[in-house]
């Protein structure tokens, strides 16, 4: 099974950076993908980023591109998510998930990925 958890989330100022760990204490029975999704207050949960399982392709939502920046450590069963120039709209609560059975290509729809963390608040202040 896999077992997702996150971490690193926190309150930071308008510019400043965070860096989100996702760490995978289950037993991988398979190479996945990991995305990451985040739910700000009163908005739908939303695509972030994601990496494939050697790290080789990532992907990315518009607005976070050229400010965050997805990598991996599989040795450490860890996926990051370094966050820089935040603004007041990156606050949420941020999700890893992995996505076991997609092929192809990375997906950025929720229900494609099958289990989930249980989420660290991120807070940016103006």
């Amino acid at each position: 099974q896999v077992r997702l958890a996150e971490s690193g989330g926190g309150l930071v100022q308008a510019g400043g950076s965070l860096r989100l760990s996702c760490v995978d204490s289950g037993r991988t029975v398979r190479p996945y993908t990991t995305g990451w999704f985040r739910r700000a207050p009163g908005k739908e949960r939303e695509f972030v980023a994601a990496i494939n399982w050697s790290g080789t392709n990532t992907d990315y939502t518009d607005s976070v591109k050229g400010r965050f920046t997805v990598s991996k450590d599989n040795a450490k069963n860890t996926v990051y998510l370094q966050m820089n120039s935040l603004n007041a709209d990156d606050t949420g609560v941020y999700y890893c998930a992995a996505d076991l059975f997609s092929t192809g290509r990375i997906w950025d729809g929720a229900s494609t990925y099958d289990y989930w963390g249980q989420g660290t608040q991120v807070t940016v202040s103006s």
